[in-house]
């Protein structure tokens, strides 16, 4: 029998036989991992399995390489500042949805996953939030293999005028190098470096920047699977 305990977050849960759910969880020593939980579709367990959730999670199996199933042990709901914010809603299907995309499976991935539980925690804080995720972008792009280096020109090696991200390197360029082949490349906003604080429009424009990384690198990398749909619905309502 093969066995493990640790605390995680919900990603999503499916429909599996009639009152069981296969849940898929994020948590630091076992990376995103899947398992059934018995009776999850019943009115007691569902409300403690949404996305989101912090749980308490025993994984038992018969060998390593079987699905196995969880016992669980809520430990704190997310659904309440979800539901009450359109912005914390989007934002949490959009970090489990991104997660589930793009985390390979039983893979630990500990720095990242308490990056997660920080944004995660910050939710309903819509002062702070939008940057944070941001920044959360950024690390998942680090963690995954696809960081950017937005130092300094890859052209010219300075540090000045920074205004743009070659969508091929990832590396920040000059406004002064980058001359006529501007138009084909990423735009480069002073938040995205990292200065500063900024309005929701600055965060969306980075956001694009970051997000084209997202799906022409990262998504792509990982084999024939869309991007998805909930970050687009973070960005629209960032938007707005």
């Amino acid at each position: 029998m093969r066995e493990w305990r640790d605390e995680g977050f919900v990603l999503a849960a499916r429909p599996f036989g009639e009152n069981a759910l296969i849940l898929d969880v994020f948590t630091p020593t076992q990376g995103r991992h899947a398992g059934v939980v018995r009776g999850g579709a019943s009115r007691k367990k569902t409300p403690h399995l949404q996305p989101g959730a912090q749980l308490d999670l025993v994984w038992k199996a018969r060998l390593e390489d079987h699905l196995g199933a969880f016992t669980i042990e809520p430990l704190r709901s997310r659904a309440a500042v979800a539901m009450s914010d359109r912005l914390a809603l989007a934002g949490m299907n959009a970090v489990c949805a991104l997660l589930s995309a793009v985390l390979p499976e039983r893979v630990a991935h500990p720095a990242l996953y308490t990056r997660s539980v920080q944004l995660l925690d910050l939710l309903g804080q819509s002062e702070v939030w939008p940057l944070a995720y941001l920044n959360w972008e950024k690390a998942v792009l680090e963690d995954m293999g696809f960081a950017l280096d937005l130092s300094a020109c890859a052209v010219r090696g300075t540090n000045e005028d920074l205004a743009f991200v070659s969508p091929r390197t990832g590396k920040a360029v000059s406004r002064q190098a980058a001359g006529e082949w501007a138009d084909r490349l990423l735009p480069l906003p002073p938040v995205l470096a990292g200065q500063g604080d900024a309005t929701n429009s600055e965060i969306v424009t980075a956001l694009r920047t970051t997000g084209w990384f997202i799906e022409n690198k990262l998504i792509r990398s990982l084999g024939d699977r869309p991007s998805p749909p909930a970050r687009a619905r973070l960005v629209e309502v960032l938007g707005r």
